[in-house]
Parts: structure tokens; C-alpha cells; sequence
């Protein structure tokens, strides 16, 4: 065989190693993402079975219809299972591209369904957990609630860290726990985004600040997780979301919302609800207006696309 036919074959077997080290490479990058993925979706998952009374037919993300989702934010400590201090109402209409995010105040006043009682909307966690938050939300807002996440605030800074920090605009300049935030666009590490959203005192809006804060880091942690860049990051976002999340959501309603709802998350609306603080019993409780709390629940269930539609 002449030195000029030897040529082609010693390239072949050069291309077909370089060829079988990346598809190694590939694989191994695929067996760890999966496997990463999988045990943090055994921490995350709690499924518990819950039908809507707002809902003739349940929910399904394949056929991409909209949907509602509870976020809980909760400081848990050993011992106690604490209160979800921040709670925001998701829903999520891929058919209009759009977002709307509602916080709900947490000194609400409102029936605490399961429970029997008329009280602050955040004591609903402490007395029956995700289920009667969804339930007592539920009742209050007239919609359907789908989903629920609740998420260990103070663990939430892990979940900030490992998307590479996140993006906003500060509309207050204040300090807070040794750090200080100026107006303008500010990007914040996980330690930050905490101190930020808790800060309320210095706000001349009071906790409803707060709430906007709140609402402006979750924003930044959902465009920042969708984004490309943060999968090179997976193994520490699977971490970070299997020691500080749980949810109903199985994976493959996961996967679901990523393939039919990811442009959704690029045009997100806050939605506000406003009260009067009052004083019943020596407690302190907002107190929503029945036509505030009608205009919110026009919002959201137009939202859902359930506006001419019976509710129950």
C-alpha cells in the first residue's frame, strides 16, 4: 500500500476517536445532568392528592392551557413549621404570552377554609400546610389553584447564587443588614436578593414594598433560570432547588411548562391588592374591599381565560 493511501485511513481512525471521545463526553455530561435532575426531584416532589372545586376538568400543561400556581415562602426553623409570610399567586396563559404575578399580603383577613376560622391569610400554612394555603387562596381570589411551591426563604439565596446572581431596578435607595442598595439597575449575589427583599421598616409603603421587592427578585430568578447560561450551572441549581423547594409538580409537568410555557415567563405583570389596615380584637389584619378584591380576581381569571366561565 503506497504512503498516499495510507493517509485517508489514519485520519478515519483520528476523526473516530475524536468522534467517540465527544460522544463520551457527551454522555457523561448527560448521565450527570440526569442523575442530578433525578435526586433533585425526589426532594422536590410532594405529591398529595387535591381536586380543584374551581375546576370541572383538571388542568393539563400538554395542551398548553393556562394555569395557576401558589408560591409559599416560608422561614422554616427546627421545630416549627413556621408561616408563609410571602405568598404569590402565579398564573400563566401561553396562549397570550403572559404572566401575571399577585402577591397577597400577609396579614390578609380572610375564612381559612379546613380550618373554620376567620383569620390572617398566611396563618392558613401553619394550620394545615400547602393544601389549606391552596384551599384558603383559592377561596379568596374565586380561581382555581393548580399547583403550589413553597420555597425555604432563608435557602433562597442558594437558589440566587446558583442561576449567577440576578438583575433588577431599584426604585428605593435604603441599607439593609451592612449592605447598601442604590437606585438603578443593581445586580445582586444570593446574600443580597435575601437582605433586599426583607427589608420593610425603610420603606415608606410598608410591607406592600416589601412585596414588590419580593416579587421583583422571584422575576429575576425565573428570567435568569430559562436563560441558556445557567444550564452550564445545572448540578448547582438541582442542588440549591432540591434543599429549598418542594412542589406537586411531577416531571413531567415540568417539562411541559418548559417546552410550551417558557415565553410566557418573558412578560411578567405584577398585579398589586390593596386594604385597609384595621385593628379587630387587638390584632392587626388588612382588610380587603369587596370590589378591590373583585377587581383582582377579573384580572386573574381573565388571565386563566375563565372570564364568562363559571367558576365553580
Amino acid at each position: 500500500m503506497s504512503a498516499g493511501k495510507s493517509r485517508k485511513p489514519k485520519w478515519v481512525r483520528v476523526l473516530g476517536i475524536v468522534s467517540l471521545l465527544l460522544l463520551l463526553g457527551i454522555s457523561i455530561y448527560g448521565f450527570m445532568f440526569y442523575h442530578s435532575l433525578s435526586s433533585a426531584l425526589k426532594d422536590i416532589h410532594d405529591p398529595f392528592d387535591r381536586k380543584s372545586d374551581k375546576r370541572t376538568e383538571e388542568v393539563t400543561l400538554a395542551k398548553k392551557e393556562p394555569f395557576s400556581i401558589l408560591m409559599l415562602g416560608v422561614d422554616e426553623r427546627k421545630g416549627d413549621k413556621g408561616r408563609s409570610d410571602t405568598m404569590i399567586v402565579l398564573t400563566v396563559n401561553p396562549n397570550q404570552n403572559s404572566m401575571k404575578m399577585l402577591s397577597i399580603p400577609r396579614d390578609t383577613r380572610t375564612d381559612i377554609i379546613g380550618h373554620g376560622t376567620v383569620d390572617k391569610i398566611n396563618h392558613a400554612y401553619a394550620f394545615g400546610g400547602p393544601e389549606m394555603s391552596m384551599d384558603t387562596v383559592e377561596n379568596f381570589l374565586d380561581i382555581p389553584i393548580d399547583y403550589y411551591m413553597k420555597i425555604n426563604m432563608e435557602g433562597f439565596k442558594e437558589i440566587v447564587n446558583a442561576v449567577g446572581g440576578i438583575t433588577v431596578n431599584n426604585d428605593l435607595e435604603f441599607s439593609q443588614d451592612g449592605t447598601h442598595f442604590p437606585t438603578g439597575t443593581i445586580t445582586l449575589n444570593g446574600t443580597e436578593a435575601l437582605s433586599y427583599s426583607r427589608m420593610r421598616h425603610e420603606d415608606p409603603n410598608g410591607d406592600f414594598g416589601r412585596q414588590h421587592r419580593q416579587r421583583m427578585i422571584i422575576q429575576g430568578v425565573i428570567r435568569q433560570g430559562a436563560s441558556l447560561n445557567s444550564i452550564t450551572n445545572y448540578g448547582s441549581i438541582f442542588e440549591a432547588l432540591g434543599n429549598n423547594i418542594k412542589t406537586n409538580l411531577t416531571f413531567g409537568e415540568m417539562v411541559d411548562i418548559q417546552k410550551n410555557y417558557k415565553n410566557a415567563s418573558q412578560n411578567i405583570e405584577q398585579v398589586t391588592i390593596s386594604g385597609k389596615g384595621t385593628m379587630i380584637d387587638g390584632i392587626y389584619y388588612l382588610v380587603v374591599p369587596d370590589e378591590e378584591k373583585q377587581r383582582v380576581q377579573d384580572v386573574m381569571k381573565t388571565n386563566l381565560e375563565l372570564t364568562g366561565k363559571e367558576s365553580k
